[in-house]
């Protein structure tokens, strides 16, 4: 089956105003009574010190673009990614709530605008600056949740007129870029379970003389690479059988761990740290 039928191209643009300002007059005084250069240091103020409304967005557009990330694979250097089919109504599904919360909680923030505006005099003191506050439409702009879904071009869809050698330099040139990105796409799958073997690997290290080693162990120890194995059944965007292999592995072994012994017991630690091992050794990655 082709790459262009078993995955799509997504972009996500969030847009969240900073509402952060540099201070001139407490920079150069800063940097004067400290008698450094001018541009040593910077004095940054946040306009709505004292609430986190505005933060709060800024979090949660982090939350969803971590998702974003997660959930698909790279493509271009900036913008679109590629969705596996696989995955496409989860994410669909998931994004439409993201929008609808992010949505929620820009209309409260714009509601709550005039007085956050009216408290910041009190809450920057001598740093306050009417100037630095727009007006409410113009803040409104500052936000935005925008997201598209494209099809995954083949070069057969050249369709310009253009002389025939052209074409066939073009379609080449878009064959051997193509092909870059997608080698880029399938080595995502691997790199992430590279790392979290290795990340288990390292955790289940013992370290001599070591009395709370227990202490370092946490259910996320077995949940996150259960979770990562159950996503990679559907970031294998080609059925690569040995990443297949791989997973399937992993997912083997974790689901033979004891959260518990591996707390207690020095023996199951060194246990699920051999065969993780194995894994890391038995593949090319």
């Amino acid at each position: 089956m082709s790459i262009s039928a078993s995955a799509v191209l997504v972009e996500l643009n969030i847009s969240v105003w900073p509402a952060a300002k540099i201070d001139r007059e407490m920079t150069d005084k800063v940097n004067s009574d400290a008698l450094a250069h001018r541009d040593a240091s910077q004095t940054k103020k946040n306009l709505f010190a004292g609430t986190s409304l505005r933060k709060d967005i800024e979090k949660f557009a982090a939350r969803v673009r971590l998702y974003h990330n997660q959930h698909t694979l790279p493509w271009a250097d900036k913008g679109e990614r590629l969705l596996p089919t696989r995955l496409f109504m989860e994410y669909k599904q998931t994004m439409n709530d993201y929008e609808r919360t992010f949505n929620t909680m820009c209309d409260n923030f714009f509601v709550e605008y005039p007085r956050l505006v009216g408290e910041a005099q009190q809450n920057l003191g001598r740093l306050y600056r009417a100037e630095d506050y727009p007006d409410a439409e113009e803040v409104k702009r500052k936000f935005g949740f925008r997201r598209a879904v494209n099809p995954l071009p083949e070069s057969g869809d050249f369709r310009v007129d253009v002389p025939r050698d052209d074409l066939a330099e073009m379609q080449s040139e878009f064959d051997a870029k193509f092909n870059e990105r997608l080698a880029d796409a399938v080595r995502e799958p691997w790199n992430r379970l590279f790392t979290e073997l290795n990340t288990i690997s390292k955790k289940l290290t013992d370290v001599a003389g070591d009395e709370d080693s227990k202490k370092r162990y946490h259910d996320s120890l077995i949940s996150n690479p259960l979770e990562l194995c159950g996503l990679l059944t559907k970031l294998n965007v080609t059925n690569d059988p040995k990443l297949e292999e791989a997973r399937r592995q992993l997912e083997i072994t974790m689901l033979g761990a004891n959260i518990d012994a591996i707390k207690e017991d020095s023996e199951a630690r060194s246990s699920l740290k051999a065969k993780v091992d194995d894994i890391l050794k038995k593949f090319e990655w």
